[in-house]
């Protein structure tokens, strides 16, 4: 496919012609796991004699010995692994849970969906978590849990993290759907809470169209979160899990809340995270490439990455400095029609996976949150396929740098 061609006898701009909303395909291993599924009918994880696929049982194994911890359990969906892990963190109706407020709305909707209420914590400008504002909401709200979001793949400072946490007596859960295989310090994201949550929706670093994880090393918090996932009472079929006693312990007051992940959906992902590493390597040659381009032009702003964050990025951000709303809007459809789509957290209205606290309406009441707001007003996201080529990249640097260009001369062209 070609990557850029030039359009309109007077323009000779670049138009960028790759989809970067397509997902990168599924390996050929899992679609023949998943066609040997369909032939045999036994979608469901569980089953009652011995012959059904253990796809499930498979992949939690496969997973949590990528991630080192004891046990995985897979579920429906990211969003209902942060409930699952909130519930079984004994987050109770009516209790606050720290939140950073730069996420995606399944966040805090987990959160309302156990009951309790989001405190949400400012953001810095290199989209982490504020942490002097961590530090005062742990110590002033009540809150006995931090749920920490890795949003689009940023993991701050966790040495502070800890200390902060252990400080407050806190209890960190993470959410790491975008930092799969990603570390700080050497260590895995995922591994430094005692729950940790993982998404397998599309646009995430494996793929199954919907699907979660909740990984720990706490057996009853294991054990809790396969009896909510809804096991029928059939847990020892799990192979990622605590020993059968530690069930008995929960099994009667538990309630099934039907939030299993389908053997169809982990036959689809297995192969994907065995060969997660190589996907990893893809991204970050890209956006290295993309940063040092984007850096040089006029207004855009990718930030500096700390040495100790090993990081996966399937998306790369930036701020957008020294214009105005309405010169941000010219730019990205200037962007859009060059054919590179860009999300902007500081549109008003929430626009496709993006959001902010002022669209949380449901929240108890509002929160104020200066420093977020001017962080998130002038926050861009482009989404990166790990398929991206160097002239891709070069490509879409292009159309920023020429759109930019466009901005500054003070007229829109075709």
């Amino acid at each position: 496919m070609v990557e850029a061609v030039s359009v309109g006898p007077r323009s000779n701009r670049t138009v960028f012609t790759k989809d970067l909303s397509a997902p990168d395909p599924v390996p050929e291993a899992g679609i023949e796991a998943a066609n040997q599924l369909l032939r045999d009918g036994r979608l469901f994880r569980y089953g009652e004699d011995r012959n059904s696929l253990p796809e499930a049982a498979l992949f939690e194994e496969e997973f949590a010995d990528y991630l080192g911890r004891r046990y995985a359990v897979a579920v429906n969906s990211g969003g209902g692994a942060l409930f699952l892990a909130l519930k079984t963190a004994g987050v109770a109706p009516g209790d606050k849970v720290l939140v950073n407020a730069f996420t995606l709305a399944p966040v805090p909707g987990a959160v309302a969906h156990a009951g309790a209420q989001p405190v949400l914590v400012e953001v810095d400008g290199s989209y982490h978590v504020d942490l002097e504002d961590l530090d005062r909401k742990a110590g002033g709200s009540e809150a006995s849990v931090l749920l920490l979001s890795y949003m689009r793949g940023h993991i701050p400072d966790m040495d502070r993290v800890l200390e902060i946490c252990r400080r407050h007596d806190l209890t960190l859960i993470e959410d790491c759907a975008h930092t799969l295989g990603a570390r700080w310090g050497g260590r895995l994201s995922g591994t430094f809470g005692e729950v940790s949550c993982f998404s397998c929706q599309t646009f995430k670093h494996i793929n199954s169209g919907e699907g979660g994880i909740l990984a720990t090393d706490d057996p009853d918090i294991a054990a809790k979160a396969i009896l909510h996932s809804g096991s029928y009472m059939l847990y020892a079929q799990h192979r990622a899990r605590p020993p059968l006693e530690v069930f008995e312990r929960h099994k009667y007051d538990t309630p099934n809340f039907s939030m299993r992940m389908s053997s169809l959906a982990a036959a689809l992902l297995r192969p994907q995270l065995a060969a997660l590493d190589v996907r990893i390597a893809a991204w970050r040659r890209s956006y290295d490439q993309l940063a040092a381009l984007l850096n040089r032009v006029d207004h855009i702003v990718v930030p500096a990455r700390s040495p100790k964050e090993d990081f996966v990025p399937s998306s790369l951000q930036f701020t957008l400095t020294g214009l105005s709303d309405a010169e941000i809007l010219s730019f990205l459809e200037d962007c859009d029609r060059h054919g590179v789509h860009i999300k902007w957290f500081g549109r008003a209205e929430p626009l496709g996976f993006t959001s902010s606290h002022r669209h949380w309406r449901y929240l108890a009441e509002p929160q104020e949150l200066p420093r977020s707001d001017g962080v998130l007003g002038r926050l861009c996201d482009l989404r990166l396929p790990a398929s991206l080529t160097e002239a891709d990249c070069d490509a879409l640097a292009a159309v920023l740098r020429e759109s930019m260009a466009q901005l500054a001369e003070g007229a829109s062209m075709p």
